[in-house]
């Protein structure tokens, strides 16, 4: 028993170990994950001195304390949901259509489940509760509050986030509507636009194949590159340019029609020709079905299906650079790559996933309300809006009122949310409302860009105050390098009660620097 400490103990021991504070609730998390055994006695739970250790010593505990070191001992390993893999943070219809600056469900889970102990000593939120998301983008917050049995209201100015977020929470005839994508796939697939592009296609990776085999043999360069033993940027530029003689043959043997280089519509500036034929096709095919939430949920397989058969590079996904219709080496596979000339492979697999990830959700999700509202957040009147969506969901609201708020707020100048699925508002004509966008990328990150933040985050949470009970908890996930959400606090009537910094792990950008963000508790002053 030597080696058994308490939880309060192993904590002390942690930070003598370590020369950093480690919190008890740190040392529960551990327990709570299986990170280090768990060992009862009576009343109390206990580990062991060896178990820590070797877990301080291990991969992740030595990353959580480097991080410690580069961000402060204050950070909140706990919220870190490193013993997550990504399909759990990409559970059912969260991963239904790409959405940049989404936070994962566990986190929405930590706050306002109020089944399961995640170490904090109060329960903010119970089944039944009301919570509101301001900005609610993509929908995580109402899909993990639906789920734990929660009423949930959210609002975007984005008419496409309102989209994707409907479609998310649809009570679907499951049968019918897999039966639609079943058809609507066939169909897609076995549509011709341009009867050359599959024999072109099949040459054009067989010469592909015999060529990165021949010159980027796997993993043999990626362990040249390693150890320095090749330079890669002189190597990939001359391959590619023998590569690209052999591809622009090709393009003329078959009388392939790349795209219109200067367009300034964004669907024939960034997609080759055929696959903008076959995207028009497909989308005529969908607006034909009676079903309204089946033809949603198949427009947004088909804005999924496109985001992916940009004319880009592996590497430039996410950020659209310049259109690539021609071969090119890639930095991110370490050979030659191809742009893509057909959607169906894209369609289908998208189309099969999003059935799946329906049919596991509705196990899941509850008959709780919701209400969706595509509308600017510092003005909408949320009780008129629910009225009109669901009259009874509306009675609730009048007489509980809303018991607080779970969100992310856009971070100042990161992102142009309408711009990140320009492609879609292209596609299906909806009006953008770049303008109302708080924060966005193009206004930057100077002091009138920050003031302008200020007020605008401030506006909402004024507003949506009006809705709250008096004992509210407001939840707010940001990035506040600028020192802003004390002022935005103070404008809104409102204090900060606490603040959990947590790190963020398995981002997507290529800087993979420790970072963090605070999701600050806020309440009624």
């Amino acid at each position: 028993m030597n080696n058994l400490l308490t939880i309060k103990e192993a904590s002390q021991w942690a930070s003598d170990f370590l020369k950093r504070d480690i919190s008890e609730s740190n040392i529960s998390y551990l327990v709570q994950y299986g990170k280090v055994k768990k060992h009862n006695g009576g009343n109390s739970i206990f580990v062991d001195i060896t178990d820590l250790k070797r877990y301080y010593d291990s991969y992740r505990g030595r990353r959580e304390v480097n991080w410690k070191k580069r961000l402060g001992d204050d950070l909140n390993w706990a919220l870190s949901f490193d013993h997550l893999r990504e399909k759990d943070t990409t559970k059912h219809v969260h991963r239904l259509h790409p959405y940049k600056g989404k936070f994962i469900p566990q986190l929405v889970e930590y706050f306002i489940d109020g089944h399961k102990d995640n170490f904090k000593n109060e329960v903010y939120f119970k089944p039944g509760d009301i919570i509101l998301d301001p900005f609610c983008g993509s929908g995580t917050t109402l899909v993990q509050a639906n789920e734990m049995g929660m009423h949930v209201i959210g609002i975007d100015v984005s008419h496409f986030n309102w989209m994707i977020t409907e479609t998310k929470l649809f009570s679907y005839n499951l049968a019918l509507l897999e039966n639609e994508v079943k058809k609507i796939t066939q169909v897609i697939v076995n549509y011709e636009s341009d009867s050359k592009i599959a024999t072109f296609e099949h040459d054009l990776m067989a010469r592909m194949a015999d060529f990165n085999n021949r010159y980027f043999p796997s993993p043999k360069f990626k362990y040249k590159i390693k150890r320095r033993q090749i330079n890669e940027g002189k190597y990939a530029l001359e391959k590619e340019k023998e590569f690209l003689v052999i591809y622009n043959n090709l393009i003329k043997k078959y009388g392939i029609e790349l795209n219109h280089f200067f367009a300034k519509n964004f669907l024939d500036k960034w997609y080759i020709k055929n696959v903008r034929n076959e995207i028009d096709f497909a989308f005529e095919q969908i607006k034909r079905i009676k079903d309204v939430k089946i033809k949603m949920i198949l427009a947004v397989i088909l804005s999924r299906t496109i985001r992916s058969c940009r004319a880009t590079t592996h590497s430039d996904l996410a950020t659209l650079k310049e259109p690539q219709v021609a071969t090119y080496y890639c930095w991110k596979h370490k050979k030659i790559c191809k742009p893509i000339f057909s959607i169906k492979e894209w369609f289908d697999r998208y189309a099969m996933d999003t059935v799946y990830r329906l049919k596991a959700f509705a196990k899941l999700k509850t008959d709780s309300h919701y209400a969706v509202i595509p509308a600017d957040s510092r003005t909408v009147d949320i009780f008129k809006e629910t009225e009109k969506r669901n009259k009874k969901f509306a009675e609730i609201l009048k007489k509980k009122k809303i018991k607080g708020i779970f969100t992310s707020p856009p971070y100042v100048g990161q992102i142009d949310y309408h711009e990140q699925h320009a492609y879609a508002y292209d596609l299906f004509g909806f009006k953008r409302r770049d303008d109302l966008e708080i924060g966005p990328l193009y206004k930057g990150q100077g002091a009138e860009a920050r003031d302008s933040y200020i007020d605008g985050i401030s506006k909402v949470l004024l507003n949506c105050r009006k809705y709250l009970v008096n004992n509210f908890d407001v939840f707010l996930v940001a990035n506040d390098k600028y020192n802003l959400y004390p002022e935005i606090a103070e404008r809104s009537g409102m204090k900060i009660v606490n603040q959990f910094k947590r790190p963020v792990l398995n981002r997507t950008e290529r800087d993979k620097s420790p970072y963090s963000e605070i999701i600050f508790h806020l309440k009624n002053k």
